[in-house]
């Protein structure tokens, strides 16, 4: 037993041993020397781009209601459905309004009866003036209570006021609903721009754009396609939920079939040109937000971290606010391998 456990030691103690052995064989030498390259820094004006998210939505909505409560006879669409102007889309069972209305007939033919009376009753000098001006009054207050009770009965239907589609269905054939309560929520596509996309912006942001500014738009739904349009609207006050600032962008014609709630990621060109230092993405080292940091090199083989403030990016460079005022060059490649002590080797 005594002879097991001292060969199972020995074999824990040979593999402990090769792993140190290994791992020292493996590890690079502090002092290596890293090839890296350079580029001289370059001044460029650009335009300030604000980048910001948001969500496809449609410039009009509308929640459609019945003006009367009542019984629902039909709702004839269902979310996702799209429709026509003038389309037909739910209705009331008209029993109860098709009885007032005949009430406020059968009062109306009752007070044309009793003001004719009195009217002749007048001129006869039998009635007085005041008697004949009731009769009038009556008159007038049935008439107008029977075109009420037919202008209620014109909102027993809902049409489609613009082409469009449903959003939301909120209510089903058989119930009984109040007068106002909506019945579908609607997004209208009438115009020809229908298509808008909201974003939520920082107050700098909000002040830095302005209506009519370009914006390129990109949708997740189809990659590698850009959308254009421009700032259509900016809200004067901030969501409450959020806390950030709203602006509607308007889409050109898009050819496309879009649908609600589509992701979009904007760049908006604002109205600001800045000279501003130019580096590529290889050149940043611990980038956190605006601030980052690049190396220069000192001599031809000591180098020094220089931190930088970035003003803006895209997909090809960044744009550096300020730090590199009294920089003449910035390494461009091997930037991960690099501290202030490491050695380095300049190449052409």
């Amino acid at each position: 037993m005594k002879k097991l456990i001292t060969i199972g030691m020995l074999s824990v103690a040979c593999i402990i041993t090769s792993c140190h052995h290994k791992t020292k064989e493996t590890s690079l030498p502090t002092n290596e020397t890293i090839p890296v390259k350079v580029m001289n820094i370059q001044q460029q004006e650009i335009n300030h781009q604000i980048m910001a998210t948001g969500l496809v939505t449609t410039d009009q909505e509308a929640k459609y209601a019945f003006k009367i409560g009542g019984i629902i006879e039909n709702v004839l669409v269902e979310e996702g459905h799209y429709f026509k102007k003038g389309q037909l889309l739910a209705t009331l069972k008209t029993t109860e309004i098709e009885s007032q209305l005949q009430q406020a007939k059968l009062a109306f033919e009752k007070a044309e009866r009793d003001f004719a009376r009195v009217k002749n009753l007048y001129q006869d000098s039998v009635a007085t003036l005041e008697q004949y001006q009731n009769a009038k009054t009556g008159l007038d207050v049935a008439k107008r209570t029977v075109d009420l009770v037919q202008f209620n009965k014109q909102y027993t239907a809902i049409y489609a006021q613009a082409d469009g589609f449903v959003t939301k269905k909120l209510a089903n054939t058989g119930e009984v609903i109040a007068a106002g309560y909506p019945v579908v929520a609607i997004n209208e596509t009438n115009t020809k721009n229908g298509w808008v996309v909201k974003i939520g912006i920082t107050d700098a942001e909000w002040a830095a754009i302005k209506e009519g500014n370009k914006v390129v738009v990109q949708l997740d739904a189809y990659p590698g396609k850009n959308f254009s349009g421009f700032i259509s609207k900016k809200y004067m006050a901030a969501d409450q939920a959020s806390g950030t600032f709203v602006a509607e962008i308007k889409l050109d014609n898009t050819g496309q079939r879009l649908a609600l709630g589509m992701f979009a990621k904007v760049s908006i060109g604002t109205n600001e040109n800045t000279n501003n230092m130019i580096i590529p993405y290889d050149a940043l080292v611990e980038a956190n937000g605006d601030d980052a940091f690049v190396f220069t090199p000192v001599t031809a083989n000591k180098i020094e971290r220089v931190p930088i403030k970035i003003a803006s990016f895209n997909q090809y460079s960044v744009a550096v606010k300020s730090g590199l005022e009294h920089v003449q060059s910035i390494i461009v490649s091997n930037t991960a391998f690099l501290n202030e002590n490491t050695p380095i080797i300049i190449q052409k």
